[in-house]
């Protein structure tokens, strides 16, 4: 894994004269390479602190991923992304709602989205239809096979998040995790990051 701490400057040790940027004896290496062209600019390292909570968010996330796309595929038959569209579309009015909204709620991209609804047409799980009020768009329907796939699915993936996360932490460190995210959430979707 790439190290976010703090290096020392650049130096020409590469054979081929290109300065690289080393860490200093008791700092991680930070995995960063750099040309005359392309000079490292000045970057706010993680501290110690930092690196540790940045990993374990990076790990732990992975393997809850993974673990809980792998119990409901073998509980259900369906795919963590099959899962998702299901829900969203049982939340919506007349479980029905346009690709590109269906898109925006679950961050997928419009590509991966259009194949992952592709098969589940294939499924019967969900039909895609003209929308009404618009021509140009394409809503997502819910079947009623799609329904009971979902009621039958859903209490073994809400006992896997339970076992795996929601059990494991205290109510206040869920609580605090919950409003973490949605900060972050709400940074990618309309915050800073789209002001620049």
């Amino acid at each position: 894994m790439v190290h976010l701490t703090r290096t020392v400057p650049a130096e020409d040790s590469s054979r081929h004269g290109r300065p690289t940027v080393r860490p200093s004896p008791d700092e991680g290496w930070c995995g960063v390479t750099t040309t005359p062209d392309a000079p490292v600019t000045q970057v706010r390292w993680l501290t110690d602190d930092e690196q540790q909570s940045w990993r374990s968010l990076r790990v732990g996330s992975a393997m809850l991923n993974d673990v809980l796309a792998h119990e409901l595929e073998a509980q259900s038959g369906l795919s963590i992304h099959e899962y998702e569209v299901l829900v969203r579309l049982s939340e919506a009015p007349d479980r029905t709602l346009r690709m590109s909204g269906l898109a925006t709620g679950i961050a997928h991209s419009r590509s991966r989205l259009t194949h992952t609804i592709r098969r589940m047409q294939e499924q019967g799980l969900v039909e895609r239809r003209q929308c009404a009020s618009d021509a140009r768009g394409v809503e997502c329907v819910m079947t009623d096979a799609g329904w009971q796939r979902l009621v039958a699915a859903a209490p073994g993936h809400v006992q896997s998040v339970r076992d795996h996360l929601v059990d494991v932490l205290t109510p206040e460190q869920f609580r605090a995790l919950g409003e973490a995210f949605e900060a972050v959430r709400t940074h990618l979707t309309g915050g800073a990051c789209h002001s620049e």
